[in-house]
């Protein structure tokens, strides 16, 4: 069976319900809510939402966007449709472009860039809930000089691989692990170098410095994710290193800076006000738990 059939959609749905059982706080307010996140494959970034939503008594269901009322983490506001009336919750565009939701209940967006293009007003909060993954897990002791964390359309670059190989005290992350696994191997590193985005999101979660950087081939929207989500992390600056044949180690790791603290800390605690005012948003939210919410 593919990842993408029926059962395998179903088992996956049991699994992260029974993984928010054992969070306390959805038995203290636990509330099930229909939401869309990427689930094409297997990809830690995708998997954050039902992994942090339960530490805020969420419990989300995954459903089509056509059919849910909250959008989570990740590049997916371009699968709404104009007249998706849910909530966004630290989302972001994949591409520079208007798409316009001028229905949706915005508490959280990924950047300002998304906000403009989106249309968002009001009060609307900024970060990507990666930042979060500090409040959902310790840092466990340093095992790596260097995580090198290539997005899933570069785990077969040799020019990546090569300068990985080449650094003493590397990890190469595998993105393709469940979220929990993948943020614990690169909070484990003393400096990240990134393709993906919510590598470095990570990293800042934890205040390790960090670089990012783009290579062939180009991911779908280039590099504007990187910049919106730096727009309110690291406004006027970038950790951003250009490829280049030849690049070496120590070149990466002089370019790596951390994200301000108090920055990251106050993004933090705006993205988990926002989740708060959930349910003034969404009404008629059912209690967990539901085991029939397994079918499909």
């Amino acid at each position: 069976m593919s990842y993408h059939d029926p059962w395998p959609r179903r088992l996956r749905a049991a699994r992260r319900l029974a993984q928010a059982a054992l969070v306390p706080e959805v038995w203290r307010h636990g509330r099930v809510v229909p939401a869309y996140w990427w689930d094409g494959h297997p990809n830690f970034g995708d998997d954050l939402t039902p992994w942090l939503l339960p530490a805020y008594g969420v419990v989300p269901v995954h459903r089509m966007p056509q059919h849910a009322r909250l959008v989570g983490v990740g590049s997916v506001l371009e699968f709404l449709p104009p007249e998706f009336d849910g909530v966004v919750w630290g989302s972001g565009l994949m591409s520079d472009a208007p798409h316009a939701l001028p229905h949706a209940r915005v508490l959280a967006v990924r950047g300002a860039l998304t906000r403009d293009r989106i249309g968002a007003t009001g009060e609307t909060a900024f970060g990507d809930p990666g930042l979060l993954v500090s409040r959902r897990t310790r840092r466990p002791a340093p095992r790596w000089e260097v995580g090198f964390v290539p997005h899933g359309h570069h785990r077969s670059h040799a020019g990546f691989a090569a300068v990985a190989a080449a650094t003493p005290g590397s990890r190469v992350v595998n993105v393709h692990q469940g979220a929990r696994r993948t943020v614990r191997e690169i909070a484990a590193c003393r400096l990240v170098v990134t393709t993906s985005l919510h590598g470095l999101v990570a990293a800042d979660a934890f205040g390790i410095p960090a670089v990012w950087t783009t290579l062939d081939p180009p991911l779908s929207g280039g590099d504007f994710k990187f910049r919106d989500y730096e727009s309110v992390v690291t406004p006027g600056r970038t950790r951003q290193v250009l490829w280049q044949e030849g690049i070496v180690p120590a070149e990466l790791a002089a370019a790596a800076w951390s994200a301000d603290a108090e920055t990251v800390a106050h993004l933090a605690d705006g993205l988990e006000r926002a989740i708060g005012r959930l349910d003034e948003e969404v009404r008629g939210l059912r209690r967990f738990p539901l085991g029939a919410l397994v079918s499909d």
